[in-house]
């Protein structure tokens, strides 16, 4: 039984000075472990680390982690956690802008802007605001 305690031993203990072959197994073992750990470690970077938070988002139902940065922002600036996922929230946000099609004040000509003109001022294409953006 001994025999098969000192390579179990050897294997396990990285700083053993029981001879060189043992040592060159450890080394060879070692060069393999970041291949091996890679996929753990990112594994591990989505798993929540301590004080993040996993959320489910309202949208789609995905998880997704509110980190304990982001909670610590959140707070200071008094805003709610957040309820949808980083991709849920940037569609919503692109649904939300208006692209609004309009006559140039400036040179006549069709565009469009990415609001709604309330009429009480000019609106301009993008060539013809540059030019007037200096006056």
């Amino acid at each position: 039984m001994s025999d098969e305690q000192t390579p179990q031993d050897d294997q396990s203990t990285a700083g053993d000075d029981a001879g060189d072959q043992s040592q060159g197994d450890d080394q060879a073992k070692a060069d393999d472990q970041p291949k091996d750990d890679q996929p753990q470690g990112d594994d591990q970077g989505d798993q929540p680390s301590d004080g993040d938070k996993t959320l489910a988002c309202e949208e789609c139902g995905k998880d997704f982690t509110f980190t304990a940065g982001e909670q610590e922002f959140y707070e200071q600036k008094g805003f709610t956690p957040p309820k949808r996922c980083q991709e849920c929230r940037q569609a919503k946000k692109e649904s939300r802008r208006q692209e609004t099609e309009v006559t140039c004040a400036g040179c006549g000509q069709q565009t469009t802007v990415p609001f709604i003109p309330t009429g009480d001022r000019p609106v301009y294409c993008r060539e013809c605001f540059e030019k007037n953006k200096d006056q």
